[in-house]
């Protein structure tokens, strides 16, 4: 369901409205209350024909829904007062948090194929206690549980895609200082195994990496960083020499614009922002988030809760959308 406060609720409504066709085969695990509202909310500022919204309260497996209705499953505790929109509360956080355990935990069962997860805020995760920053390491963590294990026994990476480029991470949410000291000749190449054995289940053949530098023209020899031969060129050797397609690292300005013309099918990425402005820039509005190495498919939108536009009706769900195709055929393969 995502953030209560945002525009999670609201995009899920209109994205199933648009493809009524895939109804039969998706829940929506959340609050039913949040739910409801937003349909009341939508109903007089669209002219979708939206999904009528029936609660669902099975815990076996999950025997399809019916044409035109739309599954909600109550995820914790019942909201007693509907959070306000556009605002940060540990409300709108708790509400957020126990819809992605609820979520995680029954596909985790194998109870479904996967989960699309709409936006959530941190601060409002925060503010409800949770120990995670985002979806991403709150799911290794579910995780982890589940599995019985260490959180990092379950190394996940965050990949961002949009029409002609994608990008996965070395290191997600954190300070950029810290990013740069987490950058280790392991990290990198787990992420590049990670990204080329998630790539490849999904199409057979190995994908492309491209790796990214960290420094201006990836260091120019040395001359602006030695990143690049300490630490990110053993990687790709390493790499390279498991048979993965790698090469890099190459300079950051113009690894992304190669990618996007064909050289590689996917750029790892060293810190967040280097690898999310060149995506958000060419497609936000059909960006994809999909985090590599759970058990499991997870895909979201690649935009935020929006709260400007929270209850107004105008959030377009073209990026929840694009969330739904991704994962669909993420998991159309086994």
């Amino acid at each position: 369901m995502g953030d209560p406060a945002g525009i999670g609720p609201e995009i899920i409504l209109s994205a199933t409205a648009r493809h009524p066709e895939r109804l039969p085969d998706v829940l929506v695990v959340g609050d039913w209350a949040v739910m409801q509202a937003a349909r009341e909310r939508l109903v007089s500022q669209t002219d979708l024909f939206l999904p009528v919204l029936q609660e669902w309260v099975g815990e076996g497996g999950w025997d399809g829904g019916e044409n035109g209705v739309l599954r909600v499953v109550q995820a914790g505790s019942p909201a007693t007062d509907l959070p306000p929109m556009g605002r940060i509360s540990a409300g709108a956080g708790q509400l957020a948090a126990d819809a992605i355990a609820a979520a995680a935990r029954r596909v985790l069962s194998g109870w479904g194929r996967g989960m699309i997860t709409a936006p959530i805020h941190k601060e409002a995760l925060a503010a409800a206690g949770i120990d995670h920053p985002g979806h991403t390491e709150y799911l290794q963590a579910l995780a982890a549980d589940h599995l019985g294990c260490r959180i990092d026994q379950v190394p996940v990476r965050m990949m961002l895609s949009c029409p002609g480029l994608r990008t996965v991470l070395v290191s997600i949410h954190v300070a950029l200082q810290k990013a740069i000291d987490l950058l280790t000749t392991d990290r990198v190449l787990e992420t590049i195994r990670i990204t080329d054995r998630c790539l490849r289940v999904r199409g057979g053949e190995r994908p492309r990496i491209g790796v990214s530098g960290l420094n201006p023209h990836a260091g120019e020899g040395g001359l602006f960083g030695t990143e690049e031969l300490r630490v990110i060129l053993p990687a790709v050797d390493a790499a390279r020499a498991e048979g993965i397609d790698v090469s890099g690292p190459h300079p950051p300005d113009t690894v992304f614009m190669r990618a996007r013309q064909g050289a590689f099918d996917v750029v790892v990425a060293m810190y967040h922002d280097q690898g999310l402005i060149p995506v958000k820039l060419l497609g936000l509005e059909h960006g994809v988030n999909t985090t590599l190495g759970l058990p499991f498919v997870r895909t979201s939108p690649d935009h935020g809760t929006a709260f400007d536009l929270a209850g107004t009706g105008r959030a377009d769900p073209s990026s929840l959308v694009a969330a739904w195709d991704a994962a669909l055929d993420m998991t159309a393969h086994p």
